[in-house]
């Protein structure tokens, strides 16, 4: 997560918003609008990518058949 808002911060600067502010339409859409809203779009997808990773201990205990995930990963059963 702190990649991803190194990432964003990168993408959000002015040099590189600045590259983008020009009076040049994309579809009859301005560029730099167009660079604004992809980049806002791919950080909150690759959020949820990254949120949205399943676990890995629920990936064990869903490998072995009959298995109690509390059981895999020795936490205190959820409930």
């Amino acid at each position: 997560m702190i990649g991803l808002f190194l990432f964003g911060l990168l993408l959000l600067t002015p040099p590189l918003i600045g590259a983008f502010d020009k009076a040049t339409f994309v579809g009859g859409i301005p560029l730099l609008y167009l660079y604004l809203f992809l980049s806002w779009a791919l950080l909150i997808a690759l959020t949820a990518l990254i949120v949205e990773r399943p676990d890995p201990d629920e990936e064990i205990a869903e490998s072995e058949p009959g298995a109690d995930p509390d059981q895999v990963t020795n936490r205190a059963p959820r409930g």
